[in-house]
């Protein structure tokens, strides 16, 4: 079956960022589409009533969900395993369940213990944003981004290649499939160590800086750059470490084990150490830029100096948009000694990214692809 055919009522319980972000793309695609909601503050679905994107609100997860043909887990990790639970006994056998949680395997463990394989495909959209909530949501947020969809090795489910359609088509994302071992291993080392080592330099300034706070005052450039996600949601990323523990710690161990040996360079104040341990960050982190095969895609970048002159990021930006230029993503580099006030954009696609450079040259920017 289709996922336009087969999926008409879609359940969500928990609606933030990214249940509010799926609900607004299957919205676009199925107008009249059944979006049934359930969380514990309905004052902050009153929007998304407002806006049509949800149909139904339930006090409770029960019944109102027994006629949903898909139904989206949107809550913290381990309130998602209560909310499977409760919807064993309401939920229809020919209704798929689904999440979006970053640990796989505390939930797989649940489904298996439920008996609910047949009609449970785990899934995590590698997106996101510092801010939460419904109100931030928008439907293109999955767009281009990696959405894993995880399945127990040996488990066949029916389910399957409507979901994978579904992930492709409406959200329009880059499907990976993944066991949830492997999927909590990866997403440890690239998403939830890179949050406890941003959590821990925050700390760390702050509890370093002077009474008049020099340290707040100044950080600019690659210190917001490297802290920006420590904005995020702390019970989500404490809900996250007491569920893919394991994972964590032994990550953070072996990054302990790296940054005593860059110590004992720095201490010894030797250079060849010191260059090849930058040399060697810098390279791979460069490849992932420039990688042309596997699922890690080319990302499209380039920089452009603004002029230090009121409205120049708006003029550039508005001569984009006049001539039909999609972006991505922007980011403002705020630290002079890198770049003398440019600005970082990213576009979906290289052509895309070569009409830009073409426009932008042709008006005398100074404008570099990376």
């Amino acid at each position: 079956m289709s996922w336009k055919t087969g999926f008409h009522t879609f359940g969500f319980i928990g609606f933030g960022l990214i249940g509010g972000s799926l609900a607004r793309a299957i919205r676009a695609q199925l107008p009249d589409a059944v979006i049934v909601v359930n969380v514990r503050d309905h004052s902050k679905i009153q929007q998304a009533v407002q806006d049509g994107v949800v149909n139904r609100t339930a006090d409770a997860v029960d019944e109102a969900f027994s006629a949903c043909d898909i139904i989206f887990l949107c809550a913290p990790v381990a309130t998602n395993n209560e909310n499977l639970r409760k919807l064993k006994a309401v939920v229809s056998p020919n209704c798929l369940i689904t999440d979006v949680g970053s640990v796989k395997s505390s939930i797989h463990e649940t489904v298996k213990e439920l008996g609910l394989e047949k009609q449970f495909i785990g899934g995590h959209p590698m997106t996101g944003s510092e801010r939460i909530g419904y109100l931030n949501s928008r439907a293109d947020l999955t767009r281009n981004a990696y959405y894993i969809l995880t399945i127990p090795e040996g488990c066949t489910s029916p389910f399957l290649e409507p979901m994978k359609e579904m992930v492709q088509e409406c959200f329009g994302s880059i499907l990976l499939v993944l066991d949830p071992n492997t999927h909590d291993y990866v997403t440890a080392a690239i998403s939830h160590l890179p949050h406890v080592i941003s959590a821990s330099l925050v700390n760390l300034v702050k509890e370093s800086d002077d009474p008049e706070g020099t340290m707040k005052m100044i950080a600019a450039g690659g210190f917001k750059d490297i802290t920006r996600i420590s904005s995020s949601s702390p019970a989500m990323w404490q809900n996250i470490c007491m569920t893919n523990t394991d994972n964590i710690l032994s990550l953070l161990d072996d990054y302990i084990t790296a940054l005593s040996r860059i110590r004992t360079s720095i201490e010894a104040k030797d250079p060849q150490g010191l260059y090849d341990f930058f040399s060697s960050a810098r390279t791979y982190r460069d490849s992932f830029n420039a990688g042309v095969s596997g699922p890690i895609t080319r990302s499209c970048l380039l920089t452009v100096v603004i002029p230090d002159e009121a409205g120049a990021m708006a003029i550039i930006l508005s001569m984009l948009a006049f001539h039909q230029v999609n972006i991505k993503n922007i980011n403002i580099t705020h630290n002079r000694e890198y770049a003398n006030g440019s600005v970082l954009i990213e576009f979906y696609d290289e052509p895309t990214r070569e009409k830009a450079y073409r426009l932008l040259q042709e008006r005398n920017y100074e404008v570099q692809i990376l």
